[in-house]
């Protein structure tokens, strides 16, 4: 049999849909993982699909991206649960409010959808909040979908186009001439894309990603407790501040009536084991937050790795060091939003096709001067 032309290594919801695009276009594809189909960072996220604007190129990957996700959306099965509940930014104090005027300031022109909330409106559109909030931003276009479902779609998708999976397949390293595995041998393919997310940078020299440790809660039905994805302004500061360790107010709502409840992050750990000190602390944030969460009871927690970068944007193209590996990877909380807008930047490059928004932004090269 003929080595295929390229092989994505990463079942989850990035390579899935690098796989899904690259097969689209011609190319004989080949995923291997590790583990399962989405059984890494894909599993653990809470599915939130999301416009982000702390860099212009974010905005231009997180936009494309959603539009990319509408486009798709009505092609996916109902198992993916696409909700389209919206995120709902909390300004708890004057201070914070003003940054949701910057953001809606940011956003309008354009063309993504923004509303400011008053205090009223705020409490209207979320009644569990606390009382005395603010205000808030209303982001409509974002959505929420099941990512482990949506990953299985994609590569069942790929595979109707020839494309093969091999899930618990342990890739030792990846160089120019293939994959090497656990068992000493080497599997040979053209190209290579290491979608490997936190794990990325042990299989491929040059590539500066670090695991962000999170913790999850799921919580027992409560029918509207809780109506869109909830986050506190203050998330924006303890997730790209220089602190190891943060917590912040996010919740979002499940279709069978369900909460889920984040959100924390712990840089540089990589011990799955449940933090019961940093989980009580998300856990009191959230309630600070939504009070009527204490009478929830938690029905099951667990944890992910995020990898990230330095500069808070992926590393999408060409490996350093390599002539023929390409990294997909360095997407920290934002992977399941700008899965499909991943996949057309690096189809754009290894294809040649066509893409929406400029490539060089996310491109390795870039950061990989500047890696310890």
């Amino acid at each position: 049999m003929n080595a295929p032309d390229i092989i994505v290594v990463g079942a989850g919801i990035v390579g899935a849909a690098c796989a899904l695009e690259l097969a689209r276009g011609g190319a004989r594809v080949s995923v291997y993982d590790r583990g399962i189909v989405a059984g890494g960072a894909s599993a653990a996220g809470m599915g939130h699909v999301c416009v982000m604007d702390d860099s212009e190129a974010q905005f231009q990957l997180t936009r494309y991206s959603l539009e990319l996700w509408a486009e798709m959306s009505p092609e996916m099965p109902a198992a993916a649960e696409h909700v389209y509940c919206g995120t709902l930014w909390v300004a708890a104090d004057e201070e914070e409010m003003a940054e949701a005027r910057r953001k809606a300031e940011f956003y309008l022109p354009r063309g993504t959808p923004a509303e400011l909330l008053d205090e009223k409106q705020l409490a209207a559109a979320e009644p569990n909040l606390r009382k005395g909030l603010a205000g808030g931003l209303l982001l409509p276009a974002d959505s929420v979908l099941y990512q482990p479902a949506v990953a299985w779609w994609m590569l069942n998708e790929a595979k109707k186009l020839g494309a093969t999976v091999h899930v618990n397949q342990p890739v030792e390293s990846i160089e120019d001439d293939g994959l090497h595995m656990g068992d000493g041998t080497v599997v040979a393919a053209g190209r290579v894309v290491n979608a490997a997310g936190a794990w990325a940078a042990r299989l491929t020299r040059n590539t500066p990603v670090k695991p962000k440790k999170g913790h999850l809660m799921i919580t027992e039905r409560a029918a509207e407790f809780v109506r869109h994805e909830v986050i506190e302004l203050g998330y924006i500061k303890s997730a790209h501040s220089g602190a190891t360790e943060a917590v912040a107010f996010n919740v979002a709502p499940r279709p069978a009536g369900q909460v889920l409840i984040g959100s924390c992050r712990q840089l540089g750990v990589w011990d799955a084991a449940i933090d019961r000190k940093i989980l009580n602390k998300m856990l009191r944030r959230a309630i600070e937050y939504m009070p009527g969460l204490a009478g929830l009871r938690g029905i099951r927690s667990w944890t992910g790795f995020r990898a990230a970068t330095e500069d808070s944007l992926p590393l999408i193209g060409p490996c350093e060091g390599y002539e023929r590996v390409w990294l997909a990877t360095g997407h920290e909380g934002l992977g399941i939003t700008t899965a499909t807008g991943t996949a057309k930047v690096l189809a754009a490059q290894m294809l040649g096709r066509e893409c929406g928004i400029p490539v060089a932004p996310y491109l390795p090269s870039r950061r990989v001067a500047g890696h310890g």
